[in-house]
């Protein structure tokens, strides 16, 4: 159980709750992580948050007892446990309830994991996904959080959206494998043949062993809203297999469009 500190008296002598005692020491630990810096130890930990060194180190160990962390040696990361918890916090949001179907039949026809993501900043985070049954997979989770210019989700939102572009370059584009696009003019060339395909595929962009194509949502204005896509290992998606796949890809996206309202035709796509 999480220690909880003495409250504070209030003026009129009554106890009073105040959330920047313990909690707010609990998301400052939290917050240390960061898709750039995902395992940190307990010095690191330490000297990001400020923290004195006692109270970090009781904090600490009591994230990692219920689930909040998780250690691996002398390295921590955020907890399974949390990624977890976090994920019915997904289920109300109208767009994966209205998109599901669509998402579990690219699942079916394509037998690889079918993900949807949404935009935050530079970053992109899955919503919701159907996995697939294949034995040997790709790692997704629901809560997954990923930069935008490294794999065919994130480039749909650069292609589609000029907020996304700005953003991840104002962030930087940091190199994950020697596959990585970090120069803005190749990356702006990448963009331009992905709209004019309607979707993206990308090999090998963020984790070695890894491909996946995905495809623009739109919502009912016509914004692009979300990307759909699947994700497999290498062995199993080559820009061999693109031809046959894509197809099934963008006429998923598409159904999550419509499902979202948009009509194409009657509200046109932004131009980016």
């Amino acid at each position: 159980m999480l220690e909880v500190e003495p409250m504070a008296k209030s003026e009129t002598g009554a106890s009073a709750l105040q959330p920047i005692l313990v909690l707010k020491k609990v998301r400052t630990l939290l917050e240390c992580f960061s898709v750039e810096r995902p395992t940190l130890t307990l010095q690191q930990i330490r000297q990001a948050s400020g923290l004195p060194a006692s109270t970090c180190q009781r904090l600490v160990q009591n994230l990692v007892r219920e689930g909040f962390l998780d250690r691996d040696g002398d390295e921590y990361r955020i907890g399974l446990g949390l990624v977890r918890w976090s994920a019915p916090g997904t289920y109300g949001l109208d767009m994966v309830r209205l998109t599901r179907p669509a998402l579990q039949r690219l699942r079916d026809e394509t037998g690889e994991t079918a993900c949807l993501y949404v935009r935050d900043g530079p970053y992109r985070t899955i919503v919701a996904l159907a996995e697939t049954r294949h034995v040997v997979m790709r790692l997704f989770r629901v809560g997954m959080v990923m930069a935008l210019h490294a794999g065919s989700a994130g480039k749909v939102f650069l292609s589609y959206d000029r907020a996304a572009f700005r953003d991840a370059v104002a962030h930087g584009l940091s190199r994950f494998t020697p596959m990585t696009v970090t120069d803005v003019d190749v990356l702006t060339a990448q963009m331009e043949q992905i709209r004019r395909d309607g979707y993206a595929a990308s090999f090998e962009e963020r984790d070695f062993g890894a491909a996946s194509i995905s495809a623009p949502v739109f919502g009912f204005h016509g914004e692009p809203v979300a990307a759909l896509g699947i994700g497999a290992p290498s062995q199993r998606l080559t820009p061999a297999d693109v031809p046959r796949l894509a197809p099934l890809v963008v006429e998923a996206a598409a159904d999550a469009s419509r499902r979202m309202g948009f009509e194409p035709g009657i509200v046109d796509t932004p131009a980016p």
